[in-house]
């Protein structure tokens, strides 16, 4: 049976979705708000709409008769798309708006924690009232981390005595207009993402990978959706050993136990830290760029895991090809504070790939937010596109993403040091500080 799957999002998360399924037996549908010319290219319809509206996902959905639906972004999942799709029919793999609060709501996310004993919760309040929250910045013996317990595109956390003094901390809390907000103990390591497949009370995990968030090279400057990542060809990174990516299976499949019915990707951010793994953070779908270095490395048909799931089967146990990847993102000038747009793209997917040319590796192109015009594809206000470069090594796979970046042009920036054996290294030496070795 051919099956008909309707991906909902637009971004470039969801073209490395639409690039996994390409090869399945499935006739591919997507849905966005923005028409990703890489996902359009692989789908056999693609339809501009808002994915946050349930009606206007389901109506589309029946009109193509999907058998599946893939719900890639968080804002459709927080406004129940995963419900009404699956209340008309349509599987959908993602959790529905109840369990997706793991990543929606930062306070339920920390009382689910605590409540049901789940490993790694660091020290912690919720607040409502902001005057109770500042005098808590101020009685807290230690630095902290300020977060809006609702979404924010990875860009609305703060953190003192790294980006922000106490003061600074007070002033965001007291002049924002979050309604609740999240403080905790600043943790100090090494962040990773372990990402599971999840369906039927089974978890299948991902290889970890390295997001960067800061905007400039060195780790500088204000936090965005994330500059690009990085895995090995292992399971672990290079700063972490076999027991800490167990460790951090362990709390995601207590995740799982404690939150009955949970079903899609469940993505742990972890921070590697003197005392063991503790949580950042819980997302409820394949992160992004996360995502990018994880699919193209799945061996296992992607459709497969789908069709378990919706079938109440055990899911397939997933296999991943022995490759490192480096993913990095072109950002149009100014993101994430004040970007430009109107710049055109000049790399595509074909000028991508010329790259691993004489190598053993590969160069994959994911488009992200672009805006494609007649003469060409032009930069929006978010982030562009996204380079992968697979091969053996973690270096290897920088120097494929580079090559295949350097005809970028004007107009785009790029965080070049990420996946550099330099900053690797810090990775890998940080950590053997914080372990006393």
């Amino acid at each position: 049976m051919t099956e008909t799957v309707l991906l909902v999002g637009g971004g470039g998360r969801e073209h490395a979705v639409a690039r996994a399924l390409g090869d399945s037996d499935a006739d591919l549908y997507a849905c966005a708000g923005n028409r990703n010319p890489g996902i359009a290219r692989l789908a056999d319809g693609f339809e501009s709409l808002d994915t946050t509206n349930p009606s206007a996902v389901t109506a589309y959905a029946r009109e193509v008769d999907a058998t599946l639906a893939v719900v890639g972004p968080e804002a459709p999942l927080a406004a129940g798309v995963a419900d009404a799709l699956d209340d008309a029919g349509v599987y959908a793999f993602g959790p529905r708006e109840a369990e997706a609060r793991i990543e929606t709501d930062k306070a339920f996310q920390r009382r689910f924690m605590e409540r049901h004993d789940i490993p790694g919760c660091p020290v912690f309040e919720t607040f409502e009232d902001m005057d109770a929250a500042c005098d808590f910045i101020d009685e807290f013996d230690g630095d902290l981390a300020v977060k809006p317990a609702g979404l924010t595109g990875g860009k609305g956390v703060r953190v003192t005595g790294d980006q922000i003094t106490k003061a600074e901390a007070k002033e965001y809390v007291r002049d924002s207009s979050y309604e609740r907000i999240v403080l905790e103990e600043r943790l100090v390591g090494e962040e990773f993402t372990v990402q599971a497949l999840v369906a039927n009370g089974e978890v299948r995990v991902t290889p970890a990978v390295q997001d960067h968030k800061r905007a400039y090279e060195g780790d500088e400057g204000p936090n965005t959706g994330g500059m690009g990542s990085y895995s090995d060809s292992t399971l672990e990174l290079p700063f972490m050993d076999e027991d800490d990516y167990m460790e951090a299976v362990d709390v995601l499949e207590a995740v799982v136990d404690a939150l009955d019915g949970y079903k899609g990707v469940l993505y742990g951010q972890f921070m590697l830290t003197a005392e063991g793994i503790k949580v950042v953070e819980f997302n409820a779908r394949f992160g992004d760029p996360e995502a990018m270095n994880t699919l193209p490395v799945l061996n296992t048909d992607f459709l497969d895991v789908l069709t378990a799931a919706r079938d109440g089967d055990a899911l397939p146990q997933l296999s991943f090809a022995p490759r490192a990847t480096v993913c990095k993102y072109a950002v149009p000038d100014g993101y994430p504070t004040d970007p430009d747009s109107g710049a055109r793209v000049t790399v595509d997917e074909e000028s991508a790939a010329a790259a691993a040319e004489g190598t053993d590796g590969e160069a994959l192109l994911y488009y992200a937010s672009v805006d494609e015009r007649d003469d060409g594809i032009y930069t929006t206000t978010s982030r562009s596109f996204a380079v992968v470069g697979l091969a053996d090594t973690i270096e290897a796979a920088e120097a494929i993403a580079e090559d295949a970046l350097a005809a970028a042009g004007d107009g785009v920036r790029i965080r070049h040091d990420i996946g550099k054996p330099d900053l690797v290294q810090q990775r890998v030496d940080h950590v053997a500080e914080l372990r006393g070795e």
